[in-house]
């Protein structure tokens, strides 16, 4: 369970890489909207595990492997948008966040049971 000082730096983590992802992503991933959809930071603040949804991207793999590609580069603009709010920049670990595929899985399966039980 994450403490409240966790949950509040990954909250800041979150707003800001959001809007880097906004207004910088065209430089990584042309034409592709990156979501931040969640971030848990460890007990030290010294990592923080990013999970990205992407919109209109052919591969979400191959996305996600370029931005990991330019980690470095997003953190810098991070540490530039939080350095007065925290002392240490996070290192980042992107990972896919793959819940709206589980969603539509979960969908495809409750219609495919609720045609069979319409057809009996």
């Amino acid at each position: 369970m994450e403490s409240k000082r966790q949950q509040k730096f990954a909250r800041v983590i979150q707003k800001d890489l959001g809007e880097i992802f906004q207004r910088d992503a065209a430089a990584f991933l042309p034409g592709v909207m990156i979501t931040v959809t969640k971030v848990r930071a460890t007990a030290d603040l010294g990592m923080a595990r990013v999970f990205l949804s992407f919109f209109n991207a052919p591969n979400p793999n191959l996305a996600i492997s370029t931005i990991k590609t330019h980690a470095s580069e997003i953190r810098y603009l991070l540490g530039k948008k939080i350095k007065d709010q925290v002392r240490g920049i996070p290192q980042l670990d992107f990972f896919l966040d793959d819940t709206n595929e589980y969603v539509d899985r979960m969908d495809k399966i409750f219609s495919k049971i609720s045609k069979e039980e319409d057809s009996e």
